[in-house]
């Protein structure tokens, strides 16, 4: 497997206060940096984490001052200031094995059809983090991986291709009868005031007891310039054929105006019906960062799904549990002098580091190129779906092992 690090680094990672919960490990084979998740907090919609750089506006927008409206941003460079110690495989797994509660143990222990399908739904609000205007987390690098085990669940993510880039997710509950894909491709598209991110890709939920196949897309993201803002945006299809139940989530687009008292940000609205029947159940305007009702449509009055403080606040960093099952191509490890950089805000120790990775990765591309080899990714393999969802592609392991670093409780 070739990964950005050239050779095993064994030094301790000591932290920056800034940072609540991260993890110091030390062990022979790999430097492991573990930091806290992004999460609701509260009084602050806009994640708790503390990582502020003084006038980040107007340095965001010098960084766009060459780049023409419409633009893809898939391999825009950012210096490391505008990241934080994370990379994006980690973030993609966060919001499937970081919550307060096991939403996606529970999908399967309703007896009812319409009650699966609800908490489904509830699980893909669930999965809604919040995110920070100004930084973001590294572009995975091509072969990256990152395992991790909460709870009962098995999450294992790997960079499957770079140009264009896509993320592949497996995670099984073996408990739970859980079985989950999620492949995701980002498109970041300049808009003169704004940056829209398509995201591209599809999940699939199976709850293997009850026979039942959920498939959903992603929500895209929209980064507001002036006033600054970030926020999950567009529709969501929920449809599972078992049942015949769908459901339509929207996220609307914050005032331009408004800004952030506008009383649509962080909204979401929908439906839950069956094809050419009435709505099953119809969830009134709630905010995925606080809570979500269901409104009964016989009259049962309202009652509430869906509570942000309770799956995506007060969480902690995963820990290293085994080191010697590291893997060189560990998220953690791959970008962990990066990492150090950042916490220890010295920025230009970081811009080294990722320019070392970074330089690695072509390195490496070339050398495949001069031998005729073709890259293959190590967990999954294409559908060859006949160009259908060209990002799809199926795990070779059918069910994801315990991992080496896993979430406190």
């Amino acid at each position: 497997m070739e990964i950005g690090i050239d050779k095993p680094i064994q030094r301790v990672n000591n932290g920056d206060q800034r940072w609540k919960d991260e993890r110091e490990v030390q062990q022979p084979l790999q430097e492991v940096v573990l930091t806290k998740p992004l999460m609701v907090a509260a009084g602050d919609d806009s994640g708790d984490v503390e990582y502020r750089t003084p006038n980040l506006v107007q340095r965001v927008l010098s960084l766009f001052k060459n780049v023409r409206p419409g633009s893809d941003l898939t391999s825009f460079q950012l210096p490391p200031s505008f990241n934080y110690p994370k990379s994006e495989l980690q973030a993609y797994g966060e919001m499937v094995y970081c919550a307060g509660k096991d939403i996606l143990g529970e999908c399967g222990g309703a007896g009812d059809p319409l009650e699966r399908f609800t908490r489904v739904v509830v699980w893909s609000i669930s999965t809604n983090r919040p995110a920070i205007f100004g930084v973001v987390p590294y572009n995975p690098v091509l072969g990256e991986t990152h395992h991790v085990s909460a709870r009962s669940l098995n999450v294992r993510l790997e960079q499957v291709s770079h140009h264009p880039p896509v993320t592949a997710l497996h995670a099984t509950d073996h408990r739970h009868g859980v079985n989950m894909l999620w492949f995701q491709r980002p498109v970041p598209k300049f808009q003169g005031t704004r940056v829209e991110v398509e995201v591209q890709g599809k999940r699939t939920l199976k709850l293997v007891e009850h026979g039942e196949t959920y498939v959903m897309n992603s929500p895209n993201m929209t980064i507001r310039f002036i006033p600054p803002a970030v926020d999950w945006t567009g529709t969501v299809k929920v449809s599972c054929r078992e049942t015949g139940y769908e459901a339509e989530l929207n996220y609307p687009t914050s005032s331009f105006f408004l800004g952030r008292r506008s009383s649509s940000k962080h909204s979401v609205t929908g439906k839950i019906y069956k094809t050419s029947s009435p709505p099953a159940a119809s969830p009134p305007p709630g905010k995925w960062h606080s809570t979500v009702k269901i409104r009964d449509p016989n009259g049962g009055g309202e009652r509430v799904i869906y509570n942000a403080k309770e799956v995506a606040s007060k969480l902690k960093a995963p820990i290293l549990k085994d080191p010697q099952s590291v893997l060189p191509s560990e998220s953690a490890s791959v970008w962990s002098e990066v990492s150090r950089g950042i916490l220890s805000r010295d920025w230009e120790k970081a811009k080294e580091a990722k320019r070392a990775v970074e330089e690695k990765q072509r390195e490496m591309a070339k050398a495949r190129k001069s031998r005729g080899e073709v890259w293959v990714p190590k967990y999954f393999t294409p559908s060859n779906n006949g160009g259908d969802d060209p990002y799809e592609y199926s795990p070779i392991e059918k069910l994801v092992p315990p991992a080496p670093i896993v979430v406190p409780f």
